[in-house]
């Protein structure tokens, strides 16, 4: 499963790289991708969507598939509420969200529920043929 992440940061690239995923790409590496890809982002201001990961989404969301967000629980309501964004903006599922560079039941939550979505994706896309 590919695995799109930004990380202002640094946060979200530590979390990604404690993963089991090596099939990852920034948002700049991931231009004009045409495969289904995970996104995972961290959250800026009072609980908004970065910019840069709007404007890759307008352009690439055809082939979204989830979204799992950062945050720093400090922010109340607003914790890593890109994800509860991007998920209600595109009808995909929120993964999780996960404080900072999370930890490691944070990881292990990660990889278990990308596993599942690549998991229904493959059963859905064998079954549309």
């Amino acid at each position: 499963m590919l695995i799109v992440y930004y990380s202002l940061t640094g946060n979200v690239k530590r979390f990604i790289q404690k993963t089991k995923y090596t099939n990852t790409l920034t948002l700049d590496q991931a231009e004009g991708i045409n495969e289904p890809y995970i996104i995972v982002t961290g959250t800026i201001g009072f609980g908004e969507i970065p910019d840069p990961v709007r404007q890759f989404l307008d352009r690439h969301s055809a082939n979204l598939l989830a979204v799992a967000a950062s945050g720093n629980r400090n922010w109340g309501q607003n914790y890593a509420r890109a994800g509860d964004l991007i998920s209600s903006t595109y009808h995909v599922p929120l993964l999780m969200k996960f404080e900072l560079h999370g930890n490691d039941n944070d990881v292990k939550e990660f990889n278990i529920k990308v596993e599942e979505i690549s998991e229904y994706h493959t059963r859905e896309t064998v079954q549309s043929y």
